[in-house]
C-alpha cells in the first residue's frame, strides 16, 4: 500500500484508552495501523496449549477489533518472530514510523533491540513511551544516585516523587491530586486518525496452535468500597477483598495512571501494592541478574535439595498443610492465588522443604494469569530470604499459625480442600518444628 503510515505495535499495553505510545501515534500526522505479534520465541516455550494468559490475550484482541471496526479502522495480527513480521509489514506498507511502549523484560529488551534496529536501517523511526509503570528504573532514586533495595524508603520517596512536578494540561481529564505522573492520555480525542480500511481476519487461537481454557477471567472494574476497605480484607483469602486485576495490570487491558490515582484517593494500602510493581521493575532493570540469580549473591551457596517427589506433593497440593494445599490447587484451577497464600506456598517450599526458590518461581511463571517476571521473582526470593526485603533468612511462617489467623473458619480450606479433617487426607509431609530448625541450621552454615 502507498498510503504513509504509522504503526502502533501493542505488546503489554492492550487498550485504546490512556494509552501512552497510541497517543502519540495518533498524534504523529499519519493515519495510525495497529499491529500485534502473536510471538513464536515466546509461544513456541509454552508447553500447555491450552495456556489461558494466551486466551485472555485472544480475547483482548478481539475486543479491541470490535473497537476499531466501529471506528471504520482494523487490527492487524499476526503469528511469527518479531523480525520477520516486520520485514513482511515493511513490504507491504509506507511505514514512516513505529510507535510502541517500553517492555523492561530481558527479552523484550532484546527484540526491541533487533527491531529498532532494523528499522533505522531503511530509515523508520521507532518511538517508545512509558506506559506500563508509574515511575521507570531512573525516576527514584536515593540522593547519591544509587537505586533504592529496600521498599520502605523506596515507597516514601515514590510518593514524594509523585507529587513533585505539577502542571496544567488542557488535554488531560485531571485528577484528584493534579500529578503530571498520574495524567492521562487522551486518546479518544484522535480516534479519527486511524487507518481507515477493510478489515483484517483475526487468527483464531487454533491458527497459532493453541486452545481455549475453561478458566474465567477477573472484571476490569472493582468496587470503590472493595478498594476502600483493602488494608482491612486484603489478608482473608475467603473474603472477596483482592482486586483480582493483576492480569489486567500485565497485559495493559486497563490504565496502570487510572487505578493509581483511585488509589491514591481511596486506601494507601492498595497503593502500596502498585508501588511494589514499580519497585521490583526497577530491581529487575538495575540488577538484571535477579532473573535467574539470588540478590543477595551469597545465598547462592544455600544446598537446595533435590527431592522430586516432594515437589511434586507442593505443586498438587497434597504437602498435608491445609491452607498451603489449598493455595496450590487454587492455582492450578484458577491461575489465580490469594497474594497472602503465595507467601505462606513459596515459604513452605523454600523454607520447610528446601526447595530451591527458582523452581517454585518456574511454576508460578508456568501457572500464573497475572505472571510478571519483576514481581514473580522479587517474591519469590523474599519468600526464600534471599532478595531485596531488609528481615534476615529466620522468618518462616508456620502454616497452621497463618490458617488460624487468616482463614479461622477453614472457610478458604474448605472450598479447596473437602477432604480436610478426615482420613483421605495426607499427614503432613515434614513436622513445622523440624523443618525450621532445619533450615535455620542449613542457612547458617551456609551464609557462615
Amino acid at each position: 500500500m502507498t498510503t504513509p503510515l504509522a504503526v502502533f505495535w501493542f505488546r503489554r499495553d492492550l487498550r485504546l484508552d490512556d494509552n501512552a505510545g497510541l497517543y502519540h501515534a495518533l498524534k504523529s500526522g499519519c493515519p495510525v495501523l495497529p499491529v500485534f505479534i502473536f510471538d513464536r520465541n515466546i509461544l513456541d516455550d509454552l508447553i500447555d496449549k491450552r495456556d489461558a494468559r494466551v486466551s485472555f490475550i485472544h480475547d483482548a484482541l478481539q475486543n479491541l477489533q470490535a473497537e476499531l471496526e466501529a471506528l471504520g479502522s482494523t487490527l492487524l495480527v499476526r503469528h511469527g518472530h518479531p523480525q520477520d513480521i516486520w520485514k513482511e509489514l515493511l513490504e507491504r506498507f509506507d511505514v514512516k514510523a513505529v510507535y510502541t511502549n517500553h517492555d523492561y523484560e530481558p527479552y523484550a529488551i532484546a527484540r526491541d533491540s533487533d527491531v529498532e534496529n532494523l528499522l533505522k536501517g531503511r530509515g523508520i523511526a521507532f518511538y517508545t513511551f512509558k506506559d506500563h509503570v508509574i515511575f521507570e528504573k531512573d525516576e527514584v532514586l536515593k540522593d547519591d544516585g544509587t537505586p533504592y533495595t529496600v521498599f520502605t524508603p523506596y515507597s516514601r520517596k515514590w510518593k514524594t516523587r509523585l507529587l513533585s512536578r505539577i502542571r496544567g494540561n488542557s488535554e488531560s481529564a485531571g485528577n484528584a491530586q493534579g500529578s503530571f505522573y498520574l495524567e492521562s492520555y487522551p486518546s479518544a480525542k484522535y480516534r479519527d486518525h486511524f487507518f481507515k480500511t477493510a478489515t483484517f481476519p483475526m487468527p483464531s487461537l487454533g491458527d497459532i496452535g493453541f486452545e481455549h481454557t475453561d478458566i474465567s477471567f477477573p472484571p476490569e472494574e472493582v468496587s470503590r468500597g472493595l478498594i476502600r476497605n483493602y488494608d482491612k480484607t486484603r489478608n482473608f483469602p475467603a473474603l472477596d477483598g483482592t482486586s483480582r486485576l493483576g492480569v489486567h495490570f500485565r497485559f495493559g487491558t486497563i490504565s496502570i495512571r487510572e487505578k493509581a490515582r483511585k488509589a491514591s484517593l481511596l486506601n494507601d494500602t492498595y497503593l502500596n501494592e502498585l508501588i511494589w510493581r514499580d519497585f521490583y521493575s526497577q530491581i529487575l532493570a538495575h540488577f538484571p541478574y535477579v532473573v535467574d540469580k539470588p540478590f543477595k549473591q551469597a545465598y547462592d551457596r544455600v544446598p537446595w535439595r533435590d527431592v522430586p517427589e516432594e515437589f511434586e506433593r507442593w505443586c498438587d497440593g497434597k504437602t498435608g498443610y491445609p491452607i498451603v494445599d489449598a493455595g496450590m490447587r487454587e492455582l492450578n484451577a484458577t491461575g489465580y492465588m490469594h497474594n497472602r497464600v503465595r507467601m505462606i506456598t513459596a515459604s513452605f517450599l523454600t523454607k520447610h522443604l528446601l526447595i530451591d526458590w527458582r523452581l517454585g518461581e518456574a511454576y508460578f511463571a508456568k501457572k500464573l494469569l497475572d505472571y510478571d517476571l519483576a514481581s514473580n521473582s522479587g517474591g519469590w526470593q523474599w519468600a526464600a530470604g534471599c532478595g531485596t526485603d531488609a528481615a534476615p533468612y529466620f522468618r518462616i511462617f508456620n502454616p497452621a499459625e497463618q490458617a488460624k489467623k487468616f482463614d479461622p473458619d477453614l472457610k478458604y480450606i474448605r472450598k479447596w480442600v473437602p477432604e480436610v479433617n478426615t482420613a483421605q487426607y495426607p499427614e503432613p509431609m515434614v513436622e513445622h518444628a523440624f523443618a525450621r530448625q532445619r533450615c535455620l541450621d542449613t542457612y547458617k552454615r551456609a551464609l557462615a
